[in-house]
């Protein structure tokens, strides 16, 4: 696709790259038949390659508007076009561009502003935490909607004492602590089981995935030199052998942080080792099986599982969980039906649209649920969350059910 950039983002780094990435578009409209907005809304603005060309006309001196910024936010930037894009046209990265440009350009509404600072600012906050115990409290009092925001108060268990030579660094992230302690705690001692410590750095927070695509890219990055400081004396000496992303939504992000700080001359060098030892927990999977094989005893049942975007599309990660699990006696199953498909949550998009998202969830809870499963698991406490809001199944992390197979330590 032949792009004539305006003299405003000619010379721009940032217009170098969307250029780059708008020359691998052919216009085959492959991505179209995996959009889940598309599905919904049958709109070609509401398909990656409507957005494409919207993004193209602004980089082309074209004044967005306010429908440009719509067609954009519906975006719930989930890569399932990257995964059937016979070009590699990197979406993910040119939507960011897009959106920050109309978003400078196009304002919004007052209501609108209050809102998306409220989650960037509030997710990441130290203020999480008491938040989300008050609204545990109160959960029964609370109407439905915020019901469904607040999962029920969660027992974490003990992490493990154990010391080991083998050392990985996990980050615990931004709300998952708050609103899913179990997960941290399982992952700590599935890798304890494995003869692996868990390690937190403290100093650790937000990987920048909230604020990064709520458009504060600036601040976004601020998260990640933060985390990158809090790594890397350990990664320097050695200590640790990787880093661990329990959260998908993690997983994707840290592994571009050599990307989103390659201009950075004090970062890039770092962002990109960070990146190169970054591991999802399902692709670490593999390697823990020989290990655990003989201790685990699982509950009998089917799993029906929901492989987040975040691993399937922005990872690229696909079948490694349900293998693995079957090797180690679980039943596991992915629906038979538009199991690529976003199930809506997608970081803060369920609170901007919560009318798209719930008819996501819905129709994936309805594919999910036509194999009766004892549980629903996935990979990303966003996910998670957003489905247990619309079904009585249990919904948990996969590594919560391999934690509770495994006998006391």
């Amino acid at each position: 696709m032949q792009t004539h950039l305006s003299p405003e983002f000619k010379d721009t780094a940032e217009g170098r790259e969307a250029e780059a990435i708008l020359r691998k578009c052919v216009h085959c409209g492959f991505c179209t038949a995996t959009c889940p907005t598309y599905q919904v809304l049958g709109d070609e603005l509401d398909g990656p390659r409507g957005r494409i060309y919207l993004i193209k006309q602004v980089l082309e001196g074209e004044a967005p508007t306010r429908k440009t910024q719509l067609h954009l936010d519906r975006c719930l930037t989930c890569r399932n076009c990257e995964s059937t894009c016979p070009s590699g046209v990197e979406y993910g990265h040119l939507v960011d561009i897009g959106r920050r440009i109309v978003d400078e350009k196009v304002p919004r509404g007052t209501g609108a502003k209050a809102l998306r600072w409220a989650l960037k600012e509030g997710l990441a906050s130290p203020l999480f935490a008491p938040a989300m115990r008050a609204g545990q409290a109160l959960r029964p009092l609370l109407p439905q909607a915020l019901k469904d925001k607040v999962p029920a108060r969660q027992d974490a268990g003990q992490w493990p004492a154990r010391a080991h030579s083998r050392k990985m660094l996990m980050l615990a992230g931004c709300v998952q602590p708050s609103m899913a302690p179990n997960i941290n705690a399982a992952t700590a001692r599935v890798l304890d089981a494995a003869g692996i410590e868990a390690v937190v750095a403290r100093e650790a927070g937000c990987c920048g995935a909230v604020k990064f695509h709520l458009n504060d890219q600036e601040g976004g990055r601020a998260q990640m030199r933060a985390n990158i400081d809090a790594w890397w004396p350990r990664v320097e000496s050695g200590e640790v052998e990787a880093i661990v992303m329990n959260a998908s939504g993690c997983g994707v992000t840290v592994k571009e942080y050599g990307h989103h700080l390659r201009h950075d001359a004090h970062y890039a060098a770092k962002a990109r080792r960070v990146s190169d030892l970054t591991r999802d927990l399902s692709e670490l999977l593999p390697e823990l099986v020989p290990s655990l094989q003989g201790k685990v005893r699982p509950a009998p049942g089917l799993l029906a599982f929901h492989p987040p975007c975040t691993l399937q599309h922005g990872q690229q990660l696909r079948g490694g969980v349900e293998t693995c699990l079957a090797q180690l006696g679980f039943t596991v199953r992915v629906a038979l039906n538009e199991s690529h498909l976003c199930c809506g949550s997608a970081g803060a998009y369920s609170v901007l649209h919560p009318q798209m998202a719930h008819e996501l969830r819905d129709r994936k809870l309805g594919h999910l649920g036509e194999m009766a499963p004892q549980a629903i698991i996935s990979a990303n406490i966003g996910c998670i969350t957003h489905l247990q809001g619309g079904t009585r199944t249990p919904v948990k992390h996969w590594v919560e059910v391999l934690d509770e197979a495994l006998p006391p330590a």
